[in-house]
């Protein structure tokens, strides 16, 4: 396991504090603070708060996807890759719930509006199982013929519900839960 840098801890330290205060109760003199470094120390490493913030959805996002390609059974039938995409991003947010609530705000956040704005301007990702599957679904007329985004609503919008219910202690979602879960979100998108 490696010794983390300065620039780990730095936005440890802003995923901490943004996923507790958001992004305007996180000043950079608090991140630097909880870093354990000097306020101008941040600003080698990151030359704006906005960079910070960016720099950190960028290696959460890496993250994500790294979970989600890892043993993702390419060339399967389409609900077998949806199962296992909505699993994988279950799980993973459950167990990483700072990186959840983090991923949570940026998206409803102002940052998250160029984002937003690629996926339906059609400028998706270089590696997205998921946009892949639904337009791959669509033309196979294995899904509903619907914008990606409705789709991606219909398919992870109970998910990211159900992950603030299971952190909140509301519900446990047991493999059993999840299963049927993950088919009444397949029913909703097939023909």
């Amino acid at each position: 396991m490696k010794t983390p840098t300065k620039r780990d801890e730095i936005l440890q330290a802003a995923l901490e504090l943004i996923a507790e205060h958001g992004f305007h109760g996180a000043p950079m003199a608090m991140i630097a603070e909880k870093a354990g470094v000097g306020a101008g120390t941040i600003y080698r490493y990151f030359e704006t708060k906005d960079v910070l913030i960016r720099q950190l959805f960028e290696e959460l996002k890496a993250k994500i996807m790294a979970a989600l390609l890892a043993g993702h059974p390419t060339g399967k039938p389409a609900r077998e890759r949806f199962s296992h995409l909505w699993k994988v991003l279950f799980r993973y947010l459950v167990a990483n719930p700072l990186h959840h609530r983090y991923m949570e705000q940026y998206h409803n956040s102002p940052y998250g509006v160029a984002q937003h704005r690629d996926r339906l301007l059609n400028k998706p990702d270089e590696q997205d199982p998921i946009r892949s599957l639904f337009e791959e679904g669509i033309e196979q007329q294995i899904l509903k013929d619907l914008p990606i985004m409705v789709m991606f609503s219909l398919a992870f919008g109970p998910l990211f519900g159900l992950i603030q219910d299971q952190l909140n202690g509301f519900i446990e979602m047991d493999d059993a839960l999840i299963e049927k879960t993950v088919g009444a979100c397949w029913d909703g998108l097939k023909r």
